[in-house]
């Protein structure tokens, strides 16, 4: 039986093109790319029946950022909360294709896409989490904080990707009034965007703003969880699953609280952390059981932080679109990258992809 594969990305996009290449090196005809922009436009979704279709991120093609959150400047922060609900609109469209089968369940794409939910679920299935409530404006907020006794936090849009918002917040226990926030998010031209570089606000009124700015799309607040230190700095590790099993994963090293390459987090040494049998494994379970609650998913990111006491081990997040891991981080020994790994899981492994959006998670 010959397989088909299509995929729902950015013409151009890296990820679309490192995908389209594992097929292709696997003897298949090229994958058909559907761009989100039909999806989100209404065109008309033409996909051969019986194509296998994957899911992946709009990227960040400007066009498509409109069309997802509105018209404005493609690197400003917020606006979350719409591109939530036009993009899960989307995703309802693309499950409703007929004749195909989704690599990626919508339902459950849709989950790790809001932080709150994704978190629930998590902590539903006794995969360990910091601990974390939700926050509608800075004065909620601080108020939270001041309940729960927590003195730092990490202050996260529910729908934000990529650090987009977060804000790493200290606040100096009483009788004290100091706090520092940290964060790529800065005030330019009239309004938040997004900056390379992190950082910190020290006046209560900036904090405030930004706050109550993002808290209309909802705010997702966890407990600061002190990390290990390697390389000079703090790091935590994007363990990539597929098919549920750990396959590639890179460990990531920052000064600042965010680890995020693209904001000067560096790649770190992963022997380091796999040096340690009994920490190692930890982490490789985690990644498992986090993957485990996205069963209908083929890859899922899971971001592993390591606790300062080189045992405790965390989930922060799990990313739907967290496979872009070119030429790094094999820890299976089998020589693959991310996207080879799943094609031939779905032709030699079988993994059982789905053709209903949403199952057991919307």
């Amino acid at each position: 039986m010959s397989v088909r594969f299509a995929v729902v990305g950015t013409p151009g996009d890296r990820r679309v093109t490192l995908f389209r290449d594992a097929v292709v090196a696997h003897g298949l005809a090229e994958p058909l790319v559907i761009p989100w922009r039909d999806v989100l436009t209404g065109r008309e979704l033409a996909v051969p029946a019986g194509s296998l279709l994957r899911v992946d991120s709009p990227g960040e093609d400007a066009e498509t950022d409109a069309l997802l959150r509105g018209p404005g400047e493609p690197a400003r922060v917020g606006g979350g909360e719409a591109w939530y609900r036009t993009f899960t609109a989307g995703l309802d469209r693309v499950a409703a294709i007929p004749g195909v089968r989704l690599l990626g369940d919508a339902g459950e794409i849709g989950v790790m896409f809001d932080k709150r939910r994704c978190h629930a679920v998590l902590e539903r299935a006794g995969v360990p989490v910091p601990p974390a409530f939700e926050a509608v404006s800075y004065a909620d907020l601080r108020a939270g904080m001041a309940e729960r006794g927590w003195h730092r936090v990490f202050v996260k849009p529910a729908h934000g990707s990529s650090a987009s918002g977060v804000i790493a917040l200290q606040v100096q226990p009483p009788p004290g009034d100091r706090l520092k926030a940290v964060t790529s998010a800065a005030w330019i031209d009239g309004g938040w965007c997004n900056s390379l570089r992190v950082r910190a606000y020290a006046a209560e009124h900036d904090v405030r703003r930004l706050v109550d700015f993002l808290a209309p799309d909802g705010l997702h607040v966890e407990r600061w969880f002190p990390k290990a230190s390697l390389d000079e700095g703090t790091f935590d590790l994007r363990v990539v699953t597929v098919a549920g099993t750990p396959t590639h994963a890179v460990v990531r090293t920052s000064r600042v609280p965010m680890t995020n390459l693209h904001l000067g987090g560096r790649r770190g040494d992963l022997g380091a952390v796999r040096s340690r049998p009994e920490l190692w494994a930890r982490v490789l379970e985690v990644s498992a059981r986090a993957a485990a609650c996205f069963p209908g998913s083929l890859s899922t990111g899971v971001d592993v932080m390591v606790g300062s006491d080189w045992r405790s081990v965390v989930v922060a997040e799990v990313n739907a679109f967290g496979d872009l891991l070119p030429g790094l981080g094999d820890i299976s020994g089998n020589g693959r990258d991310t996207y080879a790994e799943q094609v031939k899981a779905v032709v030699e492994a079988g993994f059982e992809a789905t053709g209903k959006a949403g199952a057991g998670q919307r």
